[in-house]
């Protein structure tokens, strides 16, 4: 009997279609079966040893909700024997111009242990969310699950995870307990998408997902020095053509509209041929030699909300004289989607794993620090602020100046004029800590008719050092703002096209952000997961706030 091996996901929905991805141990038939007689089937590909399909599902009707099941050649296979989650169900939008839309993000996700052993970072946001929505789902069920990157850890591995590693090589060779190719990486996806809170929850939510560095490793491209470095290894072809590869499977395809998916060349390929892997490994070849031949970037809409997510680690320019946090063509795809048809969307949501406004301390530093990367102050700073950047992570939008610059004016353009979105909102993670914050324009110059505001949350699940903390607490305030102008002096920097202030946290801890928006209203609620006596975990809103009337 053919078995599932990971999934099902639920990714895209809209008013009457839908995809489904699975993993199997062998080839099959993948098949969706509906409550309401609505379905779909598909034939598994292949990549490297590992069967996949990603099932398109159609005849949905629009503003309801359906339980299905899965089958492969013929056997039903989902919902697991014996589950204790009610079904999985696909809930499709009515496509009313005033219909609610709840979308919940963050980011970084270690894999929570089994609930055998104590979890030292606290309880996992997704596994908390799960339990809640199984138990009341029409009161907390997002519409859409956005995942801003470090969906997986590659070079911070489980214990576990050390233990698989050692049983197939040896790691005293490099990379030592991180992951090496893509056997290695399907590892972790199963670590960390069988726990069986995640599992469930991610077959009956919509999810959209990008990745950030740890999807592949720490400060991947921060540097053109450093990517010169990785590239003299001889272990990272390996590591980086497998992470773009299993990225594109495991989370890739799912993000994509199925129009996209119909012309997509690269997907056909893989379909059409009993083995994928050759075709699979030249795309990410030719994507990591010139990354400008390939977009991670993707818009999504959801009624008269437009989501633009943005890949801010593929995209890059790293010749020093020339960074940029995307490259031309990026950049003028974002341009494009950002402004194209605006009034038929009442909210603009950015995703970018990395945030664009920091605290201000931060922001400064990472200005300082590229100025002088690039040169302004000789040579021998120039060494330091390099070995500072990779140490300190100093890589956010604003460590790329001309793109922090690019992005202001950008979203002060698309929120500004008569068919201008009420909010035009960033999200981000990365950080390991959530906050709102505001802008403003100096003496009202060019101020938008839009609320413009930067959301970032993280983690979902991870830590954060209590000296990391303190400064990000000390970022905000007065007297870091006065240190960050002698960065910026010391730096020869220019003065910020906008100034910018923290409307809400910082929070600190494992949770999830949700904007509930509805015409041109919109509501911000931050939840934590908590421990609470006796064992187990809740959901606890912190934060609760209209953005828009």
């Amino acid at each position: 009997m053919t078995r599932l091996r990971l999934g099902p996901l639920l990714r895209y929905v809209d008013e009457a279609a839908a995809t489904i991805w699975v993993e199997t141990d062998r080839p099959c038939t993948a098949e969706v079966r509906c409550a309401d007689g609505a379905g779909g089937r598909e034939h598994t590909f292949q990549v490297a040893g590992h069967h996949y399909a990603l099932i398109p599902v159609g005849g949905l009707t629009p503003g309801t909700e359906t339980a299905y099941e899965v089958f492969l050649d013929g056997q039903r296979v989902w919902p697991l024997p014996d589950s204790r989650f009610p079904p999985s169900t696909i809930h499709t939008p009515s496509g009313a111009a005033d219909e609610q839309m709840r979308i919940s993000f963050g980011s970084c996700r270690w894999a929570a242990p089994p609930a055998s052993e104590h979890d030292p970072v606290g309880p996992d946001a997704l596994d908390t969310l799960a339990a809640k929505l199984a138990e009341h789902p029409a009161d907390v069920r997002p519409d859409v699950l956005v995942l801003l990157g470090d969906q997986v850890y590659a070079d911070m591995t489980s214990k576990a995870t050390k233990s698989w590693l050692a049983a197939r090589r040896d790691l005293r060779e490099p990379p030592g307990a991180q992951v090496a190719d893509y056997e290695e990486y399907t590892h972790l996806y199963y670590e960390s998408w069988l726990d069986p809170e995640v599992r469930w929850l991610l077959s009956t939510v919509p999810s959209c997902m990008i990745f950030d560095d740890h999807d592949v490793i720490d400060d991947w491209n921060t540097s053109e020095s450093w990517l010169a470095e990785m590239r003299a290894t001889p272990w990272w072809n390996e590591r980086i053509l497998s992470g773009l590869m299993s990225y594109w499977v495991y989370q890739h395809l799912g993000n994509l509209t199925p129009a996209e998916l119909a012309s997509d060349e690269l997907y056909a390929a893989v379909r059409e041929t009993p083995d994928g892997t050759d075709a699979l490994r030249t795309f990410a070849a030719e994507s990591d030699r010139d990354p400008a031949r390939t977009r991670w970037s993707y818009r999504r809409d959801f009624g008269r909300v437009r989501l633009l997510m943005v890949d801010t680690r593929g995209a890059r320019v790293l010749k020093e004289s020339e960074r940029a946090m995307l490259d031309e063509s990026e950049a003028a795809w974002l341009r494009e989607q950002a402004l194209a048809d605006r009034e038929s969307s009442d909210h603009l949501l950015i995703g970018t794993s990395l945030p664009w406004l920091l605290p201000h301390l931060i922001h400064e530093a990472e200005g300082w620090n590229a100025a002088l990367a690039r040169g302004e102050r000789g040579p021998r700073w120039a060494r330091f602020a390099e070995d500072l950047r990779r140490r300190s992570d100093l890589e956010h939008w604003a460590a790329f100046p001309r793109s922090f610059e690019a992005l202001t004016e950008l979203i002060a353009e698309a929120g500004t004029g008569p068919g201008a979105p009420a909010s035009v909102c960033v999200l981000s993670g990365d950080v390991h800590h959530a906050y709102a914050a505001e802008p403003t324009w100096p003496n009202g110059e060019h101020r938008p008719d839009a609320r413009i505001l930067q959301l970032t949350c993280s983690p979902v699940h991870n830590s954060i050092h209590r000296s990391v903390k303190w400064g990000f607490r000390f970022g905000w305030s007065k007297a870091g703002r006065a240190l960050g102008r002698r960065f910026a002096r010391h730096g020869r920097l220019a003065e910020q096209p906008i100034k910018w202030r923290r409307t809400g946290g910082p929070w600190f801890g494992n949770q999830l952000m949700t904007l509930t928006l509805r015409g041109r209203s919109s509501r911000l609620r931050l939840d934590q997961a908590q421990r609470v006596r006796g064992g187990g975990a809740r959901l606890e809103t912190v934060e609760d706030t209209q953005l828009t009337p």
